[in-house]
């Protein structure tokens, strides 16, 4: 079961933790950083002599971070005062004194090797190796430590980011609010120009010899309304009003907001160009284009957000 769930803040996928752990063999240090990805995209970079640690760091940071291209880097600083005597496999030597001496018999001209090149034979010095479990433990003590600083820093980043998205939002409810409020008053006002010009251009046509004006206006007036209802905003509005509301939900909620984020805002995205098709004033085109540059501001932000 994954460790996020709805009740842990929000968090951006960019974050940075270090963290130092002295063990017996020397100081361990690990670093977490990452950046923003679509997908969890791990990668481990330690000392050979710490492979053993990750299958269990490996498990323990994805349980911890949903997603992000995460590096997690592992160095072991060996101990100044730490005394670490070279041990010689000495079976391995006399078997190599032992080759040695039968190419020297079948080869009397061949040189002998020298003790550099015995020395540099792999395998045949090693150092003596650290406590290979304490040493896991070290590691996932010490990964545990850090993935708290991590997600601490990365939810420090995410509350700025979703105080940055809340405050478009609010603006966005705001451009909303007065669109509603004109809407009424633009609607009569484009009703009112039209029936005008086609006042005027049935009297220019008749000349004062077709048939009775009034009949053709209350014919007139009926088209002009159900024109009128098909650049009615209303329903616009209140989907907008409503997808706002579900974005002021999200955010409250907190956890892995990003997905859902990033859907929303498609569906704002789509009323706001189906409102930006019913524009019947040049105010009502002006307030789509700054809902647009909104949501835009807003999904850049949401792009950092796991």
């Amino acid at each position: 079961m994954h460790l996020l769930n709805k009740h842990t803040p929000i968090q951006s996928m960019t974050g940075f933790a270090a963290v130092f752990h002295d063990t017996e063999a020397g100081r361990l240090q690990l670093e977490l950083r990452s950046v923003n990805s679509r997908f969890l995209d791990l990668q481990l970079r330690m000392p050979d002599d710490l492979r053993s640690a990750e299958p269990a760091l490996r498990e323990l940071l994805t349980a911890g971070i949903a997603r992000g291209k995460v590096e997690c880097r592992i160095s072991l600083q060996r101990a100044g005062g730490e005394t670490r005597q070279p041990v010689i496999d000495r079976g391995l030597l006399a078997q190599l004194l032992t080759v040695a001496g039968q190419i020297a018999a079948a080869a009397p001209g061949a040189a002998p090797p020298t003790v550099a090149d015995l020395m540099r034979w792999p395998g045949l010095i090693a150092e003596p190796s650290a406590d290979t479990e304490a040493l896991q433990q070290a590691v996932v003590t010490a990964a545990r430590a850090a993935l708290a600083e991590f997600s601490a820093s990365r939810a420090r980043e995410g509350a700025r980011l979703a105080a940055i998205i809340g405050e478009r939002g609010a603006q966005m409810r705001a451009h909303v609010a007065a669109v509603r409020a004109a809407a009424p008053a633009l609607l009569a006002a484009f009703e009112a120009r039209l029936v005008e010009r086609l006042r005027a251009a049935l009297g220019s046509a008749a000349g004062g010899n077709g048939p009775p004006l009034e009949p053709l206006m209350d014919r007139i007036g009926q088209e002009v309304t159900l024109h009128g209802m098909r650049i009615d905003v209303a329903e616009e509005i209140a989907r907008l009003d409503t997808h706002l509301d579900e974005l002021d939900r999200v955010l409250a909620a907190g956890g892995a907001v990003g997905k859902r984020l990033d859907f929303l805002l498609q569906e704002l995205n789509r009323e706001a160009n189906t409102l930006g098709s019913k524009g019947a004033s040049v105010d009502l085109t002006a307030t789509v284009i700054e809902l647009k540059l909104l949501i835009e501001q807003i999904r850049e932000q949401v792009q950092n957000l796991e």
